[in-house]
């Protein structure tokens, strides 16, 4: 799997975003353009800001034993497949913000380096090796922006 660590790679991703417009349309799902990249903040938001609420014990062991496998595997998701609640975005959003946001959170994380993640503990999975934390960072930027054909 690329890394999202990688200047390359983060150049390869940004293009991408760069791409889109508000008026792109999902290959698949619900979400238009500006959601979708407000749903991929989420990912950094749980990482660089105190915006989202931890999971109980109980929730993180769920989470551990049933999803993480799902999320820091190589294996792309699936199409459509569900998502936690703090990802869903139903609301509408500005496109231009939550591109900046989402460039700029990419670049923080490629500028950090996966030196910085590794075995940093998840807001949800606990700690992760590098290699986990850059397939749950690339794996899902890349699920999402192929959803929009990018």
């Amino acid at each position: 799997m690329k890394s999202i660590f990688n200047s390359n790679t983060t150049a390869e991703i940004v293009n991408r975003i760069n791409k889109l417009s508000s008026d792109s349309h999902p290959l698949w799902g619900k979400m238009n353009a500006a959601q979708m990249l407000a749903h991929c903040n989420v990912t950094y938001e749980l990482v660089y800001e105190d915006k989202h609420p931890k999971p109980n014990a109980f929730i993180r062991t769920i989470l551990k034993l049933f999803v993480k496998n799902i999320v820091i595997s190589e294996k792309p998701f699936k199409k459509n497949s569900q998502t936690a609640p703090a990802f869903i975005i139903k609301d509408s959003r500005d496109f231009d913000v939550e591109k900046t946001r989402l460039i700029n959170h990419i670049q923080k994380t490629q500028e950090l380096g996966e030196d910085h993640f590794h075995n940093k503990v998840s807001h949800s999975f606990g700690a992760l090796t590098k290699t986990e934390w850059n397939n749950m960072f690339y794996k899902h930027l890349d699920h999402h922006l192929s959803q929009f054909g990018v």
